[in-house]
């Protein structure tokens, strides 16, 4: 078997199970969701880099810049998490390892879907980052390029260093478990700390080669006003008005571009010896005292009986439609401690459409999305159509059923507001309600997948939760 077709069997065994991964969409909407929080319009209080109180006067480059800054330092920690707990951590290896393929080639092909999905969640980013421009309306105009090169190029090389350590890790038997965990926050603090310490060095190479999350560069202006100058990354205060930073000059720099394709060439030659110093896994024998208890005492096989009377027809099937979708939207233990969550939100109090709301919205377009595409499927369509209830009757009892689940979730806030005289929550729920139940039964009937669906909603819903 040739390099090349280990590299793409890897790539697309890989990418089919990230495919696969409810966690993916978690990961694609922490850095949009993120920003939303820390990013803030030139008269607001707050911004995600903030200069002894002062907050960057706020260019299409500071926008994305504070949008790398928080992909690229902040998120770090929780995409390596991401990557080394998804559905791609339980590799077959015993079927793998036993094979003559390039460990190698092995290794390329899942750190390229690695890069697939972390690109896929730039991308994502990169348009929440155009959608904040329309919010909070730059000084220089939205500039689509300069928010994208803010974003890219400082977080770029750092998310393909953490794609590569995570390979590396799981290439070494003792970095496989929880201590490549603890080395990998090891390397971030360190990584942090080397960075932080060399802000008042030379504008050069070496002095860009010791900043791998990329942000002293563009910031340099800033960190040559004096030796005690404070720089807070995150969200903070602005209590001193702004200040003037020529972002976009420093992040076109030949020496900045230099040093960020060395650090995603360095995450290549590790990507390299990962798959040179590649260990073979080992088969321990284990014995667990839960499994030695469940087999202890465990039930024996019941007969069934055999006098069970045929079941009777359905009185009401149109109740019986719409009990039974809506008990599928939201189905399993997981799926109602969520929307318990979101319920509590809502009971909670405070601004229904800005806390509660986004909550059982996004909640409601995974929920609804999954479970039109499993109503949808072809030969699950052909099977419905046989039964008493017509299909586009079932479809119609799904919006139903997704406007009942919303109103339901709303309820707390819509008790409130009606004490209140307030009629708002209610109208929010059922029109959001029917929104998503009807876009998400629409494109699912049509693709007999829940992805359309839930792009589209997912951007309508992040327009709507950043433009009120």
């Amino acid at each position: 078997m040739s390099a090349l077709a280990v590299v793409r069997s890897s790539f697309g065994s890989s990418l089919l199970r990230y495919r696969r991964s409810w966690g993916l969409w978690l990961l694609l909407l922490a850095a949009p969701v993120s920003a939303r929080y820390w990013i803030a319009g030139e008269h607001e209080a707050y911004a995600a880099i903030v200069i002894d109180g002062k907050a960057p006067v706020l260019t299409s480059a500071v926008l994305g810049l504070s949008l790398g800054i928080i992909v690229s330092m902040l998120l770090v920690l929780g995409v390596f998490v991401y990557l080394r707990s998804n559905t791609t951590r339980r590799q077959p290896w015993q079927i793998v390892e036993t094979t003559a393929a390039s460990r190698i080639a092995l290794v390329f092909g899942r750190f390229g879907a690695d890069l697939a999905v972390l690109g896929a969640a730039l991308l994502a980013t990169t348009l929440a980052g155009w959608i904040l421009a329309w919010i909070v309306d730059p000084v220089d105009g939205r500039r689509p390029l300069d928010i994208a090169l803010g974003l890219w190029l400082p977080a770029a090389p750092v998310l393909m260093m953490v794609a590569a350590l995570r390979q590396l890790f799981d290439a070494l038997p003792p970095t496989r478990g929880g201590f490549g965990d603890f080395a990998f926050f090891v390397s971030w603090l360190v990584a942090l700390v080397v960075a932080v310490g060399g802000v008042h060095g030379e504008r050069d190479f070496a002095a860009g080669m010791r900043d791998v999350f990329g942000f002293v560069r563009p910031l340099a202006d800033v960190f040559e006003l004096g030796p005690d100058v404070g720089v807070t990354i995150g969200r903070a205060s602005v209590s001193a008005g702004r200040i003037a930073v020529d972002v976009g000059r420093e992040l076109k720099s030949s020496d900045y571009i230099a040093t960020r394709l060395a650090w995603a060439g360095i995450s290549l030659a590790l990507v390299l010896l990962a798959g040179i110093a590649y260990r073979p896994h080992r088969q321990a024998r284990r014995w667990g005292l839960r499994g030695w208890i469940a087999r202890a005492f465990q039930a024996r096989p019941v007969a069934a009986p055999t006098a069970a009377v045929a079941a009777g027809a359905a009185r009401w099937p149109w109740l019986g439609v719409f009990v039974a979708e809506f008990g599928l939207i939201l189905p399993g233990r997981y799926w109602r401690a969520l929307a318990c969550g979101a319920a509590l939100l809502a009971w909670t109090g405070g601004d229904f459409r800005r806390a509660a709301a986004p909550a059982i919205g996004l909640l409601l377009i995974f929920a609804l999305s999954a479970h039109a595409s499993r109503s949808e499927a072809a030969g699950l369509l052909a099977l419905s159509r046989t039964a008493a209830i017509a299909p586009m009757a079932r479809r119609a009892l799904f919006v139903v059923a997704g406007i009942a689940w919303a109103v339901l979730l709303a309820a707390p806030a819509i008790l409130a507001g009606f004490v209140r005289g307030d009629t708002a929550p209610l109208s929010i729920a059922l029109a959001g309600g029917a929104v998503v139940a009807g876009v998400s039964i629409a494109l699912g009937a049509w693709s007999r997948s829940p992805t359309p669906a839930r792009l589209l909603l997912l951007v309508a819903w992040y327009s709507w939760m950043t433009g009120g």
